[in-house]
């Protein structure tokens, strides 16, 4: 359930990214073109990803619970963490889309 969240919340990252405000607040520089479009993508696609693990490993009734447990503490933590520490939440993200995938595939 662990590289669920982590790719769930690093879903989340890229969706709050794909905003241009924080995009720009975040990484201060405005984005260019594509970026936005492209993070929104990723963001879907890796939360895509988060649901179909959860239900290939729980089954349909348990595993769409848990999916929107997980994810409702990551983004719990994203949104009140976003205006105190901002730069961690970022660095948890990047982790989160390394480590996330890693543990769904050396642990299942």
């Amino acid at each position: 359930m662990l590289s669920i969240a982590m790719i769930g919340y690093a879903g989340f990252a890229a969706l709050c990214l794909a905003m241009d405000k924080h995009f720009s607040d975040l990484l201060g520089r405005k984005p260019r073109p594509g970026q936005l479009r492209g993070l929104r993508l990723l963001g879907w696609l890796l939360l895509l990803v988060s649901v179909v693990l959860s239900v290939h490993q729980r089954g349909w009734a348990h595993g769409l619970v848990e999916w929107i447990a997980v994810l409702m503490a990551g983004v719990t933590l994203w949104v009140f963490g976003l205006p105190y520490q901002p730069r961690l939440l970022l660095g948890l993200a990047a982790v989160s889309l390394v480590v996330g995938p890693l543990l769904a595939v050396f642990a299942g």
